[in-house]
């Protein structure tokens, strides 16, 4: 019977071409995690829609959010930077605490208590061009989202109220979401009792209609 010859490498190759994979493997597990857990911060800077008013943190909007992100593989950590009843004021003097500690992106969610108080539209507009501006200056991106007066607020007052969020979008070429509650205003089962703050199913809602355009401005920058 032929006896079946065994082909060796020879030993000094056999040893550099050992090395050699190791070092690929090593550099390979060692570089490739820094990618997979690199995360960035996204603040979410508002009011009780973004600080999640009647709701477990569990259901507030940044960690619906940041699910949401990262089922559509974005390693994005949503830091809650809301506090309910704040208005554009409020909004403009607590700015540099809430970004103290840096961002890679800024969700702006603010203006609807101002419309609640009735504050006059200039104001409101003169804070939220403020904030913007300052924002900017730290060359962050910004995630504009609009809102809308309530209809009791009169036609005047809404009007005004209104342009404030497209018209600073376009000044400043932001990233806009025209309303922060669009399919959820005004709808009773999706909202809390004072039909005024989303219920966990309604913030649902919003994440959802907001996702496809806020994934499209993170690719984006």
């Amino acid at each position: 019977m032929q006896q079946q010859k065994s082909v060796l490498m020879p030993y000094g190759k056999s040893v550099r071409h050992f090395n050699m994979l190791s070092i690929m493997l090593a550099a390979f597990f060692l570089i490739a995690p820094v990618y997979a857990t690199e995360t960035q911060k996204m603040v979410a800077f508002g009011d009780s829609l973004t600080a999640g008013y009647g709701l477990s943190q569990a259901h507030a909007f940044p960690v619906q959010l940041e699910r949401a992100l990262r089922d559509e593989g974005l390693a994005i950590k949503v830091e809650n930077a809301g506090v309910s009843g704040d208005t554009s004021t409020g909004g403009l003097q607590r700015l540099d605490w809430a970004l103290a500690n840096g961002a890679d992106f800024v969700l702006l969610e603010l203006g609807a208590n101002d419309a609640l108080r009735g504050i006059d539209p200039s104001i409101t507009r003169k804070n939220l061009d403020a904030i913007i501006t300052k924002i900017r200056a730290k060359n962050i991106p910004i995630f504009f989202t609009g809102m809308r007066a309530p209809p009791n607020m009169g036609p005047v007052y809404q009007q005004e109220f209104d342009e404030i969020f497209p018209e600073l979008a376009r000044k400043h070429n932001l990233a806009f979401y025209p309303f922060f509650l669009e399919g959820v205003a005004a709808m009773a089962d999706l909202n809390q009792s004072d039909a005024i703050h989303p219920n966990s199913e309604g913030v649902a809602i919003i994440v959802k209609k907001m996702v496809p355009h806020l994934v499209s401005f993170i690719k984006n920058k």
